[in-house]
């Protein structure tokens, strides 16, 4: 009778649970969303222009041969992408994808929040059965200085291997605002207690990634070159004195100001930009 009782309780908990929604076809989307159980198709995948990113040559040239060797399965690099806001990191990685794409190579986004981390096993295992490449992209990756170090260790041994780590079509792609992820003070090069184990744990999981690219502070020049092309390229008028006042009173040049001014500018023109670069 109490087995009996109990098949029951178990039934009907089984009806009352949602079942699992199915995944969707992971070799027909260029883009996808892992929420840490599923991964989600991006509907209108719109990555920035790969030529409309300006004083960032080198390092889009170079992260762009290194996703092509990855599409056409040659070996390539995991990257990490760091440096000061706004200056191109997040648009990078979309729009070289997006370039791969349009040449024809069959390799597809997926992006992943840091929240989901510990989740990775699971998407690395479900990504292992597909019969095409991915790049796995967490965008704005840092951990707190209070922070237990737990996630981080467990990205450092996804990338170093075992039986959970990233398959051999999958390269992960991170930015940060900090080269080393995790943050640094100057007080641990005073710390008499295994001083230099602190600092190599914390330089340990940047180390992982086989290609660093640095996204540096602009100068006034690049800065007016990126207004001028987007301004070009979207048929607005180019006024660089202008320009420099919007950046002057955000207090910044970057990328991403120089965006934000061409959004000013077209909405002063009542001309339509399109889908917002992320940058």
């Amino acid at each position: 009778m109490t087995e009996d009782l109990f098949s029951r309780i178990a039934t009907a908990l089984e009806r009352l649970a949602p079942a699992a929604p199915p995944q969707p076809d992971l070799a027909a989307h260029p883009a996808y969303v892992w929420n840490g159980r599923i991964a989600q198709v991006v509907d209108a995948f719109a990555p920035a222009d790969y030529a409309l990113l300006t004083g960032i040559d080198e390092q889009k040239g170079r992260l762009l041969e290194n996703t092509r060797r990855h599409a056409a399965g040659l070996p390539a690099h995991d990257a990490l992408l760091w440096g000061s806001r706004g200056t191109g990191k997040s648009a990078s990685v979309g729009a070289v994808i997006g370039a791969l794409q349009g040449e024809g190579a069959d390799i597809a986004l997926m992006q992943c929040t840091a929240d989901h981390l510990e989740s990775l096993p699971d998407l690395f295992a479900l990504l292992r059965g597909v019969a095409r490449p991915f790049i796995v992209f967490i965008d704005d990756l840092g951990f707190d200085e209070g922070s237990s170090g737990t996630d981080a260790r467990v990205l450092r041994s996804l990338l170093d291997g075992g039986a959970s780590a990233r398959p051999a079509n999958v390269r992960l792609y991170v930015t940060s605002n900090r080269r080393h992820i995790l943050p640094r003070q100057m007080s641990e090069q005073d710390d008499p207690i295994n001083a230099r184990d602190v600092v190599d744990d914390k330089m340990a999981l940047s180390d992982r990634f086989g290609l660093s690219l640095g996204f540096h502070a602009m100068d006034q020049d690049t800065y007016l070159a990126i207004v001028e092309g987007y301004a070009r390229h979207f048929g607005l008028p180019f006024d660089g004195a202008d320009a420099v006042q919007w950046a002057t009173r955000r207090g910044s040049r970057s990328g991403r100001v120089a965006w934000q001014y061409v959004t000013e500018l077209a909405g002063r023109e009542g001309k339509r930009l399109g889908r917002a670069i992320s940058l």
